[in-house]
């Protein structure tokens, strides 16, 4: 199984001027984008073996990622909605 690393600007590739931009004037978003890329790694090195969890608090991991990642999907949108008019 290839584990497959979820950093936004992978996920996100067409935004990433967006996220420059908010993660140098938003200090929310910066601590929310930190937040979930320290997350992140720490989930792919639990998969890939290089530490050791029991399975709930990985899936607990994996949905404070996603509710991370759709909080900071939803303020590139915004901002990309607000830039755009």
């Amino acid at each position: 199984m290839t584990l497959e690393k979820h950093d936004l600007l992978r996920e996100l590739p067409e935004s990433k001027e967006s996220i420059h931009e908010l993660k140098t004037h938003d200090t929310h978003f910066a601590r929310l984008f930190e937040e979930y890329h320290e997350l992140d790694h720490e989930i792919h090195r639990i998969e890939s073996g290089a530490e050791h969890t029991a399975d709930e608090y990985l899936e607990t991991q994996k949905k404070k990622r996603l509710s991370l990642k759709d909080q900071l999907y939803g303020m590139v949108r915004d901002y990309e909605a607000t830039k755009a008019s």
